[in-house]
């Protein structure tokens, strides 16, 4: 995953925009972490009503004013805006330990041809070696919010030690009717055990439909 950010510049969303632009310094902020790439522009309605929901989502992952142990996650903002004013504006939005890409980078539109992306708000995530875990993972962060990290995680095969000692103590009752249908969603599609697994998703879609009635939805 850090090879699709090796020879750029990322820009860390504080009140100074470091620049981190050695390959050391993309290692050590991306290497063995499953990472989110936002899509999305200022003047997407949609976008707009999005980014609450995701700044929860990330600072409940990765403020220790909210967790002990932030998460192995980043975040980046790939700016799909019309002028450098509009992403500047729409980073004031976005929590302060997001990174993004310069509006000069012509990667970004790189990025957006690679991931097929064709609207917006989009957040591709992707495992530690770049393959894709959900290629757009908007509904999830809605209806299950942070509890999505640990579907993948576990899909991804990432242990933390905080995560181990997490699993200790969790009650498992407590977990999600839904968690084997969203764990099922994001195995790759060449994982062995495709076509077993794929025929219980499909026999699980009218559950889960069912489900999506009863908590609504979030456009995107």
């Amino acid at each position: 995953m850090v090879d699709l950010f090796v020879d750029r510049v990322l820009v860390e969303n504080n009140w100074d925009q470091d620049e981190l632009n050695t390959d050391r310094e993309i290692v050590g902020i991306l290497e063995n972490r499953i990472m989110m790439l936002f899509f999305a522009s200022a003047k997407c309605g949609k976008c707009q009503e999005f980014v609450p929901v995701l700044n929860d989502f990330f600072k409940r992952l990765k403020d220790p004013a909210y967790i002990e142990y932030p998460k192995q996650l980043a975040l980046i903002y790939i700016s799909l805006d019309q002028s450098e004013k509009q992403q500047e504006r729409f980073l004031k939005e976005l929590h302060k330990k997001v990174l993004f890409l310069a509006f000069e980078d012509p990667y970004r539109k790189e990025l957006q041809a690679l991931f097929k992306v064709k609207d917006v708000p989009t957040v591709v995530v992707l495992r530690p070696d770049a393959s894709i875990l959900s290629q757009n993972a908007v509904q999830d962060i809605c209806h299950f919010g942070s509890s999505c990290f640990r579907d993948w995680q576990e899909s991804a095969e990432l242990i933390e030690r905080s995560f181990m000692l997490n699993e200790e103590f969790d009650n498992l009752n407590l977990r999600s009717a839904t968690d084997p249908v969203r764990r099922l969603k994001y195995k790759t599609e060449d994982d062995k055990r495709k076509k077993k697994w794929w025929k219980l998703w499909g026999n699980g879609n009218r559950g889960k439909d069912e489900e999506e009635e009863k908590y609504g939805t979030c456009d995107t």
